[in-house]
């Protein structure tokens, strides 16, 4: 493909988009230079990620994948073409985006940025073997692979077991009365009990009276005898002999916790299992052969637990044992320096991936990159910022500048003000959310936006936006305090907090604040609220998981809306006279749902030699309703016109429905009115679906006092949007309620009663109480990385 070129002739340095139309973007034209680093803003909603997502990169996606042949092509998940006239002068792309998808539990910080492939090569070439060994290769070293992990648990360092304790917690109970907790309950455990009864074992007798070979058996026997069930006969119905298989209690948990597609039955199962290192690797997850290997006087488990800068600590004073020990240290260390310069090496390579932020995630990815020498392609971000304290920001700001001094094009979509300062070109969307935004105000340098009136990114960057509301100090009405927490890396750690106030906990990444708040104090409070006396009656945690992990799960469905919506419709004139209940209006199941597409709205179209499309459903038009259903209407709407609404037109629409129109209001209350209300959950993002949450709790008007934490709730969060979500936080601490965040944003806690200051760095480094109390004196203790940037936000 020839490069576009300018009037005189020179190769044309920009990327331009013409007539993009993705998601709300209204037949966009842009022009954006290659070579530069360019971020894009604007508030929440507004398009900024369908235009660098949804359009450059999918379009620069779709190009490579045209080059693939295509039999290879049809292996390979695709982004669907965009809505876009044409793109030129676009090099090829990779994305660096905030998956919300869940990694397995055998990816690590070492798998993720192919660190273990590097320690497992300088075990395998360069390790110290046992007198007579043989030489191992790399795959040895690896957990993940038949020839390296430990065969007792299978690589994964823990096993899971029952014991008579959890199956039977009550032993006073017999076994009619249930004695047997792990059971299923209804038919299937009367079915099981009867067998019992059949095979000659007393279910009346308490099981504490049971013979210990028969509990043994009962519980564990692995033996599945059939016999012949005579059910006690019921006058109500005719009920015949049945062969019935007996199961014992361990194997019936073992065999739903392992197999059942069931997330309910899976966490019921978990109830009645111990989860244990495994005693014969010990948790160290390798085979003894493996374990057997060391360098520098220890195994690859020890180097793999070290925090990466005690790795590189050790790989730097090592002393070199040959050639190749000295070739395989140096690369392994020039590997590990980008990731400790984003202010990540407080993580230790055997760290879980599902146990990482999406923020922390990224970065790693983003670090990989940085030693792929790459040259002429764009990178596309996603807030590489969430998640980083303001002392990071500045490293983070460094590699992106190196990325694109190495030759590449650098797109952000970023809401941080520094890194948008720090930009050479400013695209911003907007100028509001949803149907309300969708155009470019500006594109061009960043000094240049500040004569763009319309657009709120310039009010907060250059102007100075509507002073926050004068707060005075809240008084605390009562404390929880926490001590002796040792967990992660905090060791000993202390604390106290107030209610009544908005709390907010700083620190650097990793130096404890998640442990603290989401593990320490959630577990404290939860184990009290039955307490007479306690303060604290109902726990709230509004995480950024997703609100459902399909899309058969919307905005309507997860805040119950829906079933007010469903109920109305049965209640017209027309659902009436043909008999219909709430369950024909419903997509999830036959009756009322399009049957072609199953109420999805689009069919799978597969082509020969081609990856398969996703296209709308040729009955429906994406309706996901049959023609029948369809001829209902409420108010001159169907069901899926209503589902088509944004929150913002169905909060008129049903001005008049009280049930409708509070959690329209809370969703509104909190910025989200841009959404419609069928979005498909799986295109929302984390941000999106906390504020859904904490949406959904607001409109449940609850008058206990309630302790609410958020861990992180600005992220992904323009600064105009950060005011309207503070606003509806300090609302509910002003109705007696009680607010911890775990939060980066200076002036978050800037407004905040209390801050606790976990630091003064990460892992190791962490893990302790560096400072407590106002924003003001935490600013003037002057102690930690957070003193300075607060003074900084309060200056403002």
């Amino acid at each position: 493909m020839h490069q576009p070129t300018s009037a005189s002739g020179s190769r044309d340095p920009y990327v331009r988009v013409r007539g993009a139309r993705e998601h709300n973007l209204r037949g966009v034209d842009v022009d954006i230079p290659r070579d530069a680093l360019t971020v894009f803003t604007g508030v929440s909603g507004s398009g900024k990620s369908s235009l660098a997502f949804g359009t450059l990169y999918a379009e620069a996606q779709r190009r490579y994948f045209e080059s693939v042949a295509p039999y290879a092509r049809r292996l390979i998940h695709q982004i669907g073409a965009p809505k876009v006239d044409s793109i030129t002068g676009l090099p090829p792309a990779v994305s660096l985006e905030q998956r919300r998808s869940s990694p397995g539990s055998r990816s690590s910080v070492g798998t993720v940025t192919l660190l273990s492939n590097s320690l497992r090569m300088l075990y395998s070439r360069a390790g110290t073997y046992p007198a007579g060994a043989p030489r191992l290769d790399s795959d040895a070293f690896s957990p993940n692979t038949a020839a390296g992990a430990c065969p007792s648990c299978h690589g994964l360092g823990r096993i899971h077991r029952t014991s008579e304790e959890l199956l039977v917690p009550d032993p006073g109970l017999s076994i009619r009365q249930g004695a047997i907790a792990a059971w299923p309950g209804a038919w299937q455990g009367k079915n099981l009990r009867d067998i019992l009864e059949v095979l000659g074992y007393d279910v009346d007798a308490p099981w504490r009276e049971l013979a210990a070979e028969d509990r043994e058996w009962i519980l564990f026997t692995e033996e599945q005898p059939v016999v012949t069930v005579h059910p006690v006969r019921d006058a109500e119905r005719i009920q015949r002999p049945y062969q019935g298989t007996y199961m014992s209690a361990h194997r019936y948990v073992m065999r739903t916790f392992s197999d059942s597609k069931s997330a309910t039955l899976r966490a019921r199962a978990e109830r009645f299992l111990a989860d244990s290192p495994c005693p014969v690797c010990e948790g160290r997850r390798l085979r003894p052969e493996a374990l057997a290997v060391t360098f520098a006087g220890r195994t690859i488990a020890e180097l793999a637990a070290l925090a990466l800068t005690e790795l590189d600590g050790v790989l730097a004073t090592a002393p070199p044992d040959g050639e190749a020990a000295r070739v395989l240290a140096e690369d392994l260390r020039s590997r590990i320096a980008p990731v400790t310069e984003l202010g990540l090496g407080y993580l230790s390579l055997d760290r879980t991936a599902p146990t990482l932020s999406a923020g922390e995630l990224q970065r790693l990815r983003l670090a990989t990159q940085l030693r792929s020498g790459l040259f002429g392609v764009v990178y596309v971000l996603d807030e590489p910022s969430a998640g980083l304290h303001p002392a990071d920001t500045e490293a983070l700001l460094g590699v992106l500048d190196r990325l694109k001094a190495a030759g590449n094009t650098v797109f952000v979509v970023e809401h941080h003000l520094d890194v948008v300062r720090h930009a050479d070109w400013l695209v911003d969307v907007g100028p509001l959310a949803g149907e309300h935004g969708g155009q470019v105000l500006h594109s061009g340098p960043p000094e240049a936006l500040a004569g763009v009136a319309e657009s709120a990114t310039a009010r907060h960057l250059f102007g100075a936006p509507a002073p926050a509301e004068a707060r005075a100090v809240r008084k605390a009405s009562g404390s929880v305090r926490l001590s002796g927490i040792d967990r992660h890396n905090l060791r000993d750690v202390s604390a106290e907090f107030p209610l009544g106030v908005f709390t907010a906990v700083t620190g650097v990444s990793g130096s404890g604040k998640s442990t603290l708040v989401g593990q320490a104090l959630a577990g404290e409070v939860a184990g009290r609220l039955a307490e007479p006396g306690f303060a604290v009656r109902r726990l709230v945690e509004v995480d950024q998981k997703p609100i459902g992990r399909t899309p058969r799960s919307n905005l309507a469905t997860y805040t119950g809306l829906f079933d007010v919506v469903r109920r109305l419709f049965t209640a017209s004139a027309q659902a009436r006279a043909r008999g219909w209940k709430a369950g024909r209006f419903s997509f999830n199941v036959p009756g009322g749902r399009c049957e072609t597409c199953q109420g999805e709205g689009f069919v799978s179209v597969e082509l020969l030699f081609l990856p398969s499309t996703y296209a709308p459903c040729p009955e429906c038009g994406g309706a996901r309703y049959n023609a029948e259903t369809l001829e209902v209407r409420y108010e001159g709407l169907t069901i899926a016109e209503v589902l088509s609404l944004t929150v913002e037109a169905a909060s008129g629409f049903f001005a008049e429905v009280p049930a409708a129109a509070r959690s329209l209001r809370a969703l509104e209350d909190i910025g989200l009115g841009y959404l419609r209300l069928g979005q498909p959950a799986t295109q929302l993002s984390g941000g999106e679906a906390q504020r859904i949450k904490l949406a959904t709790e607001l409109q449940r008007l609850r008058r206990d006092h309630t302790l609410y934490l958020l861990d992180e709730p600005t992220t992904g969060l323009h600064p105009a949007d950060v005011r309207v979500l503070l606003r509806q936080l300090h609302g509910l601490v002003d109705a007696g309620h009680s607010v911890v965040v775990v939060e980066h944003d200076m002036d978050v806690v800037a407004g905040a009663d209390w801050v606790i200051d976990l630091g003064p760095g990460g892992g190791a480094d962490g893990g302790r109480v560096v400072a407590a109390g106002t924003p003001a004196e935490v600013a003037a203790a002057d102690r930690g990385y957070t003193a300075r940037y607060l003074a900084r936000a309060l200056s403002r």
